[in-house]
């Protein structure tokens, strides 16, 4: 008989090869298949251990009831500079625009809820930031949420752009975005952040974490939430993404493999 574990394990095997290779499979095996929210999170720390990551951040969103928004971003796929490696899909890569907070101190693991203040405190830089994305299923349409969740909700990486005015970004609902390539202007974008203020998921965040018995560890970036949905990008060109009256940053993608 199979224990929870068990299938946690084997899910795993499966997801973090799919990762280290940059390669796209069928649904997992029925035996190993996550079907509750609960059974997804073990998966999801199960990859972890498997491909021997340590943690460099996580990406978030407010829960609805029944669904919950939390997956890990490895330290190794957290680029800063480029030419910015990337699983391309189709000879594009596809990429979220986001704000990415950085926690200067760690909030370790206690018995109290932190406040907002102290989390704020906690967070010492805001920087324009390209969530990388990916799936390892071949048909992430036909997966369920749960099974969605394990695979850590499409993420493969982070790009991290320049710093930003933190008070201006935490206060930033909406945004308007720019694309442009070396030729000049290619598409505008009217961004809004999907819970309004971009914050609020990271203060749900660090709730989650700690009820779980796992701490913010300084140096960590959390992402939370895309202010125009899944932007698909072409490769091997300079590009510019401008975040009007806040910053813009530069970036140019390489595939990987």
């Amino acid at each position: 008989m199979h224990t929870h574990s068990d299938a946690a394990y084997a899910a795993a095997q499966i997801l973090a090869a799919r990762r280290l290779r940059g390669e796209v499979g069928p649904r997992l095996p029925e035996p190993c298949r996550p079907s509750t929210l609960e059974e997804a999170v073990m998966v999801q720390s199960a990859v972890t251990r498997e491909m021997d990551a340590e943690v460099g951040g996580w990406k978030c969103g407010l829960p609805t009831p029944d669904r919950i928004v939390v997956a890990p971003i490895y330290s190794h796929t957290i680029q800063r500079s480029n030419p910015c490696p990337i699983w391309s899909k189709g000879g594009h890569a596809r990429v979220e625009p986001e704000f990415a907070f950085v926690f200067g101190k760690g909030l370790p693991v206690r018995d109290l809820p932190y406040t907002y203040t102290e989390i704020d405190t906690a967070i010492t830089r805001t920087h324009l930031a390209l969530e990388l994305i990916a799936s390892r299923y071949s048909d992430p349409a036909s997966v369920s949420f749960p099974e969605a969740l394990a695979d850590g909700l499409v993420n493969q990486g982070l790009f991290l752009g320049p710093e930003v005015d933190s008070e201006l970004a935490q206060q930033t609902s909406e945004v308007h975005l720019k694309l442009a390539d070396a030729c000049g202007p290619i598409e505008e974008y009217p961004g809004r952040h999907p819970n309004n203020l971009p914050r609020l998921p990271l203060y749900w965040l660090v709730e989650y974490l700690r009820s779980h018995g796992q701490a913010i560890h300084a140096g960590q970036v959390v992402i939370t939430g895309s202010y125009a949905g899944v932007l698909t990008l072409p490769l091997a060109q300079d590009l510019t993404i401008d975040y009007t009256g806040l910053g813009s940053l530069q970036v140019r993608f390489e595939a990987l493999g």
